[in-house]
């Protein structure tokens, strides 16, 4: 199936980055893999609503190449250069809290999309639940930007995550109920969230038809 650079989103880039990308999606042994995965993860730091979409290319890429020739150029370098964002995670943090949820967004997205024989990446697990494990401590808590990224990344990985590591899971929700219940200085917002998000997973990560009203009728209103 041929996927438009429309559906990518990929519009927004100069043109000979357009152009690197789609040459990169169809012949990846033709460019630089390396430039390749660093426009991406720049570009996903950069922007939220690309940071969503990403995975989708890189996984095109990793297919791509591996059909090509069975490399995986593409994939080591892309997960390089998500090892280096994520040891320096912290000071990410401190100075930018979109940069910072655009780098969740995107390393979430990627453990959703890349595979290994149809199973999550290891590499990438442990990873994965420092960053969510980070978004449920009390002062991110007290940020509705955290707050709604965290329930985001769950609804979308968060049964797959269960699977790969259990305890893990319940290390954050423990942390996600001690903040719903605990922590003062709250938004609504935020508090609304969390017990969405604890419901959900409760229910085996299904919202009943009923939750699900409740909690969209009180978001959009």
């Amino acid at each position: 199936m041929e996927n438009s650079a429309e559906e990518y989103r990929i519009q927004s880039l100069d043109m000979d980055t357009q152009m690197l990308l789609k040459t990169a999606l169809k012949d990846p042994s033709s460019v630089n893999l390396e430039k390749v995965s660093d426009i991406l993860v720049d570009q996903s730091l950069k922007d939220q609503v690309f940071s969503k979409e990403a995975g989708r290319i890189c996984f095109t890429i990793v297919q791509a190449e591996a059909n090509q020739n069975n490399g995986n150029v593409f994939r080591r370098s892309l997960l390089n250069r998500l090892q280096q964002e994520f040891k320096s995670r912290e000071e990410t943090r401190a100075h930018s809290l979109q940069e910072w949820v655009c780098l969740v967004t995107f390393i979430c997205n990627i453990f959703d999309y890349l595979k290994v024989n149809n199973m999550p990446m290891v590499a990438l697990v442990h990873p994965v639940y420092d960053c969510l494990i980070r978004l449920s401590q009390p002062d991110a808590l007290m940020n509705e930007e955290e707050v709604d990224c965290l329930v985001l990344q769950l609804h979308r990985i968060g049964e797959q995550l269960e699977k790969v590591n259990g305890p893990r899971m319940n290390e954050l929700f423990y942390l996600l109920r001690d903040g719903f219940l605990l922590q003062e200085g709250l938004t609504s917002m935020a508090r609304l969230l969390l017990l969405e998000i604890l419901e959900f997973r409760a229910g085996g990560w299904v919202l009943s038809g009923t939750a699900h009203k409740y909690y969209y009728s009180e978001i959009a209103d």
